[in-house]
């Protein structure tokens, strides 16, 4: 586990149609898990978050934070 600073990262959760949630984080590339439940998939991006900032903390990598990150939702109209 990752010791210091307290971090926070966005995680988005998308349904799949086969059942089930994909968790993506956007700050931290390819950090990509999964889970049964909305429960079980935010434990499952706790864990794919502290495994991915062991990661670059074994290779000597910066860790990103999302402290400056802003976020905003565009709203585009379709003919679909």
């Amino acid at each position: 586990m990752v010791s210091g600073k307290i971090l926070s990262y966005r995680v988005l959760l998308r349904r799949e149609p086969e059942g089930g949630y994909t968790v993506t984080v956007p700050s931290l590339p390819g950090c990509i898990t999964f889970g049964a439940d909305i429960p079980e998939a935010i434990e499952m991006a706790r864990e794919a978050i502290d495994l991915y900032l062991e990661s670059l903390i074994a290779h000597g990598e910066p860790i990103p934070s999302e402290e400056e990150t802003l976020e905003y939702t565009v709203t585009i109209p379709t003919n679909a």
